[in-house]
């Protein structure tokens, strides 16, 4: 993905709020559906902390050519239609809305009227999500979950073979600030001879990144490894939460069903491949003895550049430090170079049976976590499974998540020479099952 003047440090905005803004600087302009005061549904480009209102800006003829067919088709209040147009409409409009808001732009008294406070508005999906794919490429996640069933052997044998996945289920998914409703379900714990039904006890967060598909492919033609990159539209933060209880009991031989099917969260913004171009960095390389991804997951240029410099952070506000005026605790920093597998790779191997893809599916990373507990991506690697209790500044402690908790996931990308950008805030509060 090449740099352009889009990504210049020296750019700023006239939203002034725009400039030095953690998450939402001009460099960064993802894309969103929003709802203004009153108003309805509609595409939007954060800038600051305020929202640039895309239809109204696409309606006043402020963008032409390939930007103003990916302005028109952003509509309806969902950008599927944008989304399959793939790259160069993109990548133009982008280019054209840095040009609308930089500081000294021709267009800012006619582009002023059209930006609303984000704090006054109301963030939806993105997109129509019409599957949901599930993956779990964080290594160090699968061995510590691993090693709690299988001491001795915690990776399967497919594990550095194959890019592991599930169906998930679409219609749970939600934007940030969306409640959390703790899941009713069958457990059976080893102390327990037969099963009940009730509430979750082993409520958990699980961090990942989304991947946005954007042009898909046809039923029964695969997505080569060299253009997988090419179908893919942006990313997010998700938070795929886990009924480890109600997993434990119903994960085999299938895998998880009720357990995860509840409730998934994503940041509300897209974050396009353009905004994170300079922060995609080379693969990890394998350790030592780990096999070569085999051909059809394989290409120079992905390896070269296909991972990301993305800082991941997780914080937890309960109940208990709120009322005694403390800060989040952080749960974990984590580093999106822990994947073992590119997102091109999963895109492609999502594709190589067949499967046909679709323009605003979502896929999700699979938990992301370090070699330190630090930096380990839910609370069943951080307590052990709940054997081990946090305790909190506030007195309180956890196994895992209880009724009132909020959780919320940020992301960080920072490279020397560039404006770092943000993913916004992926959160979720938990309330008590029905």
């Amino acid at each position: 993905m090449a740099l352009d003047d889009t990504h210049d440090p020296a750019r700023r905005s006239f939203v002034d709020s725009a400039n030095g803004h953690a998450d939402f600087p001009i460099q960064n302009l993802p894309l969103g559906v929003f709802s203004p005061p009153g108003g309805t549904p509609r595409a939007g480009v954060a800038i600051g902390d305020m929202i640039l209102d895309l239809e109204a800006a696409a309606a006043a003829g402020l963008f032409c050519e390939e930007a103003a067919a990916a302005a028109r088709a952003a509509t309806g209040g969902a950008l599927n239609a944008m989304l399959a147009l793939g790259t160069g409409p993109r990548s133009a409009l982008r280019a054209q809305l840095s040009t609308l808001l930089e500081a000294g732009s021709r267009f800012e008294a006619q582009v002023t009227p059209m930006l609303h406070a984000a704090a006054d508005c109301t963030m939806h999906l993105p997109a129509r999500i019409g599957d949901y794919t599930d993956f779990f490429a964080g290594i160090q996640h699968a061995m510590n979950a691993g090693a709690m069933f299988r001491p001795d052997n915690p990776l399967l044998p497919n594990y550095k073979y194959v890019p592991i996945g599930y169906h998930g289920r679409a219609s749970s998914v939600v934007p940030s600030g969306h409640p959390v409703r703790r899941p009713n379900g069958q457990r059976k714990p080893a102390s327990e001879t037969v099963p009940s039904v009730g509430p979750s006890r082993n409520l958990d967060y699980e961090l990942e990144l989304g991947i946005w598909i954007g042009p898909g492919n046809r039923l029964g033609e695969p997505i080569p490894i060299g253009q997988a990159g090419d179908h893919i539209a942006g990313f997010c933060l998700l938070n795929d939460w886990s009924a480890r209880d109600i997993q434990g009991w119903e994960y085999q031989p299938l895998g998880p069903f009720l357990a995860k099917s509840f409730c998934s969260t994503i940041s509300p913004w897209i974050i396009t491949p353009e905004a994170m171009a300079p922060f995609r960095v080379p693969q990890a390389k394998r350790p030592e003895g780990d096999p070569a991804p085999l051909p059809y997951l394989w290409d120079e240029a992905d390896q070269a550049g296909g991972a990301m410099a993305l800082e991941l952070e997780v914080l937890l506000m309960t109940p208990g430090l709120g009322a005694k005026g403390l800060a989040p605790h952080r749960l974990g920093l984590s580093d999106a170079r822990a994947l073992y597998w590119t997102p091109a790779q999963l895109v492609a191997h999502h594709a190589s049976g067949g499967c046909n893809l679709n323009p605003g599916d979502l896929c999700g990373t699979g938990t992301i976590s370090t070699t330190e507990v630090s930096g380990y991506g839910s609370l069943l690697e951080i307590t052990k499974g709940g054997r081990e209790p946090l305790t909190l500044e506030s007195g309180e402690t956890r196994r895992f998540l209880e009724d009132g908790d909020t959780v919320t996931l940020l992301a960080r990308a920072s490279r020397e020479g560039f404006v770092g950008i943000g993913f916004g805030a992926c959160s979720g509060t938990i309330l008590p099952a029905p």
